[in-house]
């Protein structure tokens, strides 16, 4: 019997998911018809400035029933036409422009009636990327040199304590070194356990996590419930920068923010010319694809991983201080919400690429702006169903939209010099 080819067998996987994907799609425009266009006779109302803005944009009204039965012939089309040809490039392109279809058209199903900022939400969208990205970026200074970080939980929550504790008593710069030099710690104490004394990785992950998690919780309610005082830091304000800040839209969306959405950009942006641009983050990818190769070459592999698994935990760290220092100035219990994991799938998403994993980043604090937007509509949608959105959104883009991501070829595994 003859074998079929690897490349045909491959063919045909594809095909039958680029089928899978049209059914999607035709099944959401049969939901947007029969679901949101019935009960949208009236029209959406999008205010694009606000009331303290030196140019004023007029606001955005859109009727609902045409939109909406705009919006499911389009998913009809994209789903059809990719069930019929088996576009096989274009099975994710083809999914995410479909998701964001359906997003619109609940967004305008949800407003009809109403209105709401939606330069509120775009520049809350931007807010809450931040620790996502933060805590993706510290994936991706990890894996490019094959360690895997499921510790970024674990130094996100680290690092808001200590950027809560230290700047109660120190002030809020103060509490932003504490928080960096916490994560660094912990990004440190990691790098011990898996690269010197080779630990699992993941088992070293869930140790760290669980470890912050339960001394942080044991400190919030036995500490911090007596002494206030301790738990009352300084929140950095926004800047705002001249002349761009005053562009309609984009202004306080992008030229309005505070300390850590700038950070983060820079930190990217650096991260990136680090990694791809310079000999040394040449040299680090090299340890994450083939470190016996690297070390042939005279690269010393474990000091390259001590040295980026630290700089991740300092990432995390400043992502973490955020939370307190960035947002409500206190520290609560298990505050970070699981931030750390969906950077890890931000990560991901971004193809272990500093910008990539920014991008993915503005899909989930999208979603987390979202259902506070919603839930501010009195939608018919249980709060709960509304909480659950940015965790949803880590589920289907994880399982639908990354393509064929290719993590480091060495990560996960230890190195051992012979």
């Amino acid at each position: 019997m003859t074998p079929v080819p690897t490349a045909r067998k491959i063919d045909t996987g594809k095909q039958r998911q680029a089928r899978i994907v049209g059914g999607l799609l035709i099944a959401l425009a049969v939901l947007v018809l029969f679901v949101f266009a019935p009960d949208a006779p009236g029209a959406a109302t999008f205010r694009l400035s606000r009331p303290t803005d030196p140019w004023v944009v007029p606001n955005l009204v859109i009727p609902a029933g045409p939109f909406t039965y705009a919006i499911a012939a389009l998913l009809a089309f994209l789903g059809v036409r990719q069930f019929l040809r088996g576009g096989v490039r274009w099975t994710s392109i083809s999914l995410g422009f479909g998701l964001a279809l359906l997003v619109a058209a609940f967004l305008v199903w949800a407003t009809t009636g109403k209105a709401f900022s939606l330069t509120g939400m775009l520049q809350a969208t931007v807010v809450r990327a931040v620790p996502i990205a933060l805590g993706g970026l510290a994936g991706v200074l990890s894996e490019r040199v094959a360690v895997v970080n499921i510790a970024i939980e674990g130094m996100l929550l680290a690092g808001a304590f200590a950027g809560a504790l230290a700047g109660s008593v120190l002030g809020g710069v103060g509490g932003l070194f504490a928080a960096v030099a916490i994560g660094g710690l912990f990004g440190f104490i990691l790098a011990a356990l898996v690269v010197t004394y080779r630990m699992d990785q993941i088992i070293a992950g869930v140790v760290i996590n669980l470890f912050v998690l339960g001394l942080t919780s044991y400190v919030s309610s036995q500490v911090f419930q007596e002494y206030r005082h301790l738990n009352n830091a300084p929140v950095f304000r926004s800047i705002k920068i001249p002349l761009l800040g005053d562009i309609p839209v984009i202004g306080p969306v992008f030229f309005n923010q505070n300390l850590f959405v700038y950070g983060a950009v820079i930190m990217v942006l650096v991260a990136t010319y680090y990694l791809f641009y310079t000999r040394t983050g040449l040299r680090a990818r090299a340890v994450g694809e083939h470190p016996k190769a690297a070390d042939t070459l005279g690269i010393n592999v474990y000091r390259v991983r001590y040295i980026n698994v630290t700089l991740a935990g300092m990432v995390a760290g400043f992502g973490g201080a955020w939370f307190t220092l960035g947002s409500v100035g206190r520290f609560d219990e298990g505050m970070t919400g699981g931030r750390g994991y969906i950077g890890l799938a931000a990560m991901i998403f971004g193809r272990w690429h500093p910008v990539g994993a920014l991008m993915a980043a503005l899909v989930f604090g999208f979603a987390d702006s979202l259902q506070q937007k919603l839930a501010l509509l009195q939608t018919p949608i249980p709060s709960e169903f509304l909480a659950m959105a940015p965790y949803i959104a880590t589920i289907i883009v994880v399982a639908g939209l990354i393509g064929r991501a290719r993590a480091p070829a060495a990560d996960g595994e230890a190195y051992v010099k012979e």
